[in-house]
């Protein structure tokens, strides 16, 4: 599984949004999914399995396919919550 961080210009938001993934990732003992980071422009269907971006930007990823979006890309709560309920629906936790 691959996990693309989205934000407007793939430098800091998205890179601190995939920092908190993998952080979250670890405390759920998970393993073997792969974390990235881009800007909108560059992503593509095919560039990961599942996207998650701030809502700012989320109006414009509905071609990518399946998207988390997120109020704050600093609210981790929030983050894990989502997360959690992919995991679990995949049956990877």
């Amino acid at each position: 599984m691959k996990i693309l961080a989205i934000c407007g210009t793939g430098l800091g938001s998205s890179f601190m949004l995939e920092m908190n993934v993998q952080q979250i990732l670890s405390e759920f003992g998970l393993s073997g999914i792969e974390v990235d980071h881009s800007d909108l422009s560059s992503a593509t269907p095919d560039s990961a399995d599942l996207f998650i971006a701030a809502k700012d930007i989320a109006t414009g990823m509905g071609h990518l396919g399946e998207v988390i979006v997120i109020d704050s890309i600093i609210d981790m709560d929030g983050l894990r919550a989502k997360l959690k309920d992919v995991f679990q629906e995949k049956g990877l936790l």
